[in-house]
C-alpha cells in the first residue's frame, strides 16, 4: 500500500470530522490519527478510542470511508459505540485480543478508594468482568458474518460497565486499572508512585512518531508484573515485524507521582 500524499488525509479528516461549523482537527492531530487508524488496520493495537473532537460515530464512519477511497485502507473497519465513546476496532484483531484476555494474558490492579493501596487480581476474581469481555466477543462475531469490505458500526448496550477497565481492555493494555463502582471514581493512587509506559512507532517521514501505547502501573507492584509487561513488549515488537508500514518501535518508561489521578 503506498502512503497518501498527507495533504489527502488532512483533508480527509477535516472535511469530514467537522462539529457544527468548525472543520475537523487541526492537520498534527490528524495525520496522527490517521496513522492511529492504520495501526488498529495492521493489528498493532486491538482499538482505538476517537477524542480528536466531538465528532459523532456517522462522521468517524464517513472519515474512514474516505480512507477507503483515497486507497490508505484496504480492508472495513467497524466502528464500536459503548456510551458516548466511539472506538475503531478491527473485528478480526480485537477479538483475537479478547480471546487471549479470556485465557489469563493480562493483569489488573484493583484501585479502590476503599483500599490503602493498589492491589493485583485476576480476571477470574472479576467475573462480571469477564462475561462483559465474552460479550462483547460474541457482539463482534455474529457482526463479522454479514461485515463486507465497508466501514461499519454498532452498539452495545452498557449499563453499569466500568468504563475505565472495558477501554483498558479493548485498547491493548496489558494491565488495565479497576475499581469498585459502588464506591464511586475515588481511587488510591493519589502521590503513589507510577510507571508509566509509552510505545511510538515512526510512520511518515518529517512528522512526529504515531503514539501506539501509554499506560501506567504503580512502581511498588512492577516486579510482580515484569513478567507480563515483558510478553506484552515481545508480542507487541513481533507484530511490528509482520508488517511495513512503520518502523523504528521504541518503548520508554518514566516514574511520575501525582497529586490526583483521573481514571
Amino acid at each position: 500500500m503506498s502512503t497518501p500524499n498527507p495533504q489527502l488525509l488532512v483533508a480527509a479528516a477535516q472535511q469530514t470530522l467537522g462539529v457544527g461549523k468548525r472543520r475537523g482537527p487541526p492537520q498534527a492531530t490528524c495525520l496522527h490519527l490517521a496513522g492511529e487508524v492504520l495501526a488498529v488496520a495492521r493489528g498493532l493495537k486491538p482499538a482505538l478510542l476517537y477524542d480528536c473532537n466531538g465528532a459523532d460515530a456517522s462522521k468517524i464512519q464517513s472519515y474512514l470511508e474516505e480512507l477507503q477511497r483515497l486507497g490508505f485502507l484496504t480492508l472495513g473497519l467497524h466502528i464500536l459505540e459503548i456510551g458516548e465513546n466511539s472506538l475503531i476496532v478491527s473485528p478480526e484483531h480485537v477479538c483475537r485480543h479478547l480471546g487471549e484476555v479470556l485465557l489469563g494474558t493480562i493483569a489488573f490492579v484493583d484501585v479502590s478508594g476503599s483500599q490503602s493501596h493498589p492491589s493485583i487480581c485476576s480476571l477470574d476474581q472479576l467475573q462480571d468482568l469477564k462475561g462483559l469481555v465474552t460479550e462483547i466477543i460474541v457482539h463482534l462475531q455474529g457482526l463479522q458474518t454479514t461485515l463486507s469490505l465497508a466501514v461499519s458500526r454498532s452498539r452495545l448496550h452498557s449499563t453499569g460497565w466500568n468504563f475505565c477497565t472495558v477501554f483498558g481492555i479493548l485498547l491493548g493494555y496489558p494491565v488495565p486499572y479497576t475499581f469498585h463502582l459502588n464506591q464511586g471514581g475515588d481511587n488510591c493512587l493519589a502521590l503513589t508512585p507510577l510507571r508509566v509506559f509509552t510505545a511510538r512507532i515512526s510512520w511518515l517521514l518529517g512528522q512526529p512518531p504515531v503514539l501506539l501505547y501509554s499506560f501506567s502501573v504503580p512502581e511498588s507492584l512492577f516486579p510482580a508484573l515484569k513478567d507480563i509487561l515483558s510478553n506484552w513488549e515481545k508480542d507487541l515488537r513481533t507484530r511490528c515485524r509482520t508488517q511495513n508500514d512503520f518502523a523504528d518501535l521504541s518503548i520508554s518508561s518514566e516514574i511520575v507521582t501525582l497529586l490526583a489521578v483521573a481514571l
